[in-house]
């Protein structure tokens, strides 16, 4: 067998899942979103719902999670959700309408789901809690300017549709 033969058997084959990726497989399908308690609305106290869906890229390569442009006073955004095996934690790739680009660190890890970015004049941190029966998240961000100081932003609950 030669390298040539080899390399073009290996790019016939469709991507296998990515296993670091496995304790994601939950996420899949798709979510109604209820945004509550947020700063960036007119009147905090009001509610927006919208949705939202995680599906594979590539047979599993990857994790992609989209929020459309339904909910009012929020960007529609896609969030591209990879791992080194190597380490523990999980690299978020964020874009949004608004053309604003954000890197995040993520983990996931029994039950409890974080993200956070250290970013110079605009850190963030998310932390959310699956229910036990897999179907509802319930989480909030917060929001920093100097990764002191921290406030909150905005509640999020997400329920699994399918």
């Amino acid at each position: 067998m030669t390298d040539e033969y080899t390399h073009a058997q290996e790019k016939a084959l469709p991507p296998q899942p990515n296993p670091a990726l496995k304790s994601l497989e939950g996420l899949v399908g798709d979510w109604a979103m209820e945004l509550a308690n947020a700063s960036f609305l007119p009147h905090p106290s009001d509610t927006v719902k919208g949705s939202i869906s995680f599906e594979w890229v590539q047979n599993g390569a990857f994790l992609l999670m989209c929020m459309g442009d339904k909910l009012a006073s929020a960007p529609a955004a896609l969030w591209f959700i990879g791992r080194d095996e190597s380490v523990p934690n999980y690299t978020v790739l964020y874009y949004d309408s608004r053309s604003v680009s954000r890197i995040y660190e993520m983990s996931f890890l029994e039950g409890v789901w974080k993200m956070w970015r250290e970013a110079p004049g605009f850190w963030q941190r998310y932390e959310g809690t699956v229910h036990q029966n897999g179907k509802t998240i319930t989480a909030s961000w917060e929001k920093s300017h100097d990764g002191s100081t921290w406030e909150h932003d905005f509640d999020v609950t997400y329920t699994k549709l399918s």
